[in-house]
C-alpha cells in the first residue's frame, strides 16, 4: 500500500487543480443548464470537445454544482459538436415542476429536451476548435467569473513545485546510484570470468 503522505499530496493536488485550471469559472445565475453533445472518438473535430469534457467540465461542474449539466456521445464522427446553454426565465416565469435531465448519455434520443422552461438558447459550435477556445467563448458568452487563485492557493502551488522539484532531483540521484552499482556489478562479473578462464 502506497503511504499515507504520497497519497495525500496525490489527493491535494487533484483537488487544487480541480479548483483552479482552465474551466474554472462562476457561471452567473441565470444559466440553467448546459448540454454538450459530441461523437465519443476524437477524429473529424471532435478533439476539442472530447478534452473541455474530460478537463474542464469537472472544473465547471465544481464550482456550479446547481447547474445541470448533461453529456450526448453519438458515434456519428461526421456529426456536430455543439455545446449548449440554456438560460432561466425570470423569477415569476419559472416552473417548480420541471423533471431532472440526465447527466449523460451514447444514445441520441437524450438531446436537450423540455424539462424546464427557458428563456433562450445559445450554442457553441465546438467543432475543429481548441477546448481553451471552448472554455473562452463559454465565459464571453454566459458573462462568467472566473475563479481566481487565493494566497492560500498560490502558496499550495509553490509548495508543491518545490515538493516536485526535490522528488526529481531525489530520483535523478536514485538514477545516479543505481547506474554506479550496475557499472561495479558488470566489472565484478568482468573480473570473475577472468578469474575463472586462468
Amino acid at each position: 500500500m502506497v503511504n499515507l503522505y504520497a497519497r495525500m499530496r496525490k489527493l491535494n493536488a487533484r483537488l487544487l487543480d480541480i479548483r483552479l485550471g482552465p474551466g474554472a469559472v462562476v457561471l452567473p445565475h441565470d444559466v440553467k443548464r448546459i448540454h454538450m453533445d459530441f461523437a465519443i472518438k476524437f477524429n473529424n473535430g471532435h478533439f476539442g470537445a472530447r478534452k473541455f469534457w474530460r478537463n474542464c467540465l469537472p472544473r465547471l461542474k465544481y464550482h456550479n454544482p446547481a447547474i445541470s449539466m448533461t453529456v450526448n456521445r453519438t458515434k456519428d464522427q461526421d456529426g456536430p459538436a455543439i455545446l449548449t446553454i440554456f438560460f432561466a426565465p425570470p423569477p415569476h416565469l419559472a416552473s417548480s415542476t420541471s423533471s431532472p435531465a440526465p447527466s449523460s448519455s451514447t444514445s441520441s434520443n437524450t438531446a436537450p429536451s423540455e424539462h424546464a422552461p427557458f428563456d433562450r438558447v445559445e450554442s457553441i459550435d465546438m467543432k475543429h476548435i481548441r477546448d481553451s477556445e471552448i472554455v473562452s467563448l463559454l465565459t464571453t458568452l454566459t458573462k462568467a467569473t472566473p475563479v481566481i487563485a487565493t494566497p492560500e492557493d498560490k502558496a499550495k502551488l509553490e509548495e508543491m513545485r518545490e515538493d516536485n522539484e526535490i522528488r526529481r532531483q531525489d530520483s535523478l540521484i536514485g538514477a545516479k546510484h543505481r547506474e554506479k552499482l550496475r557499472e561495479e556489478k558488470a566489472l565484478l562479473d568482468q573480473a570473475r570470468g577472468v578469474v575463472a578462464a586462468v
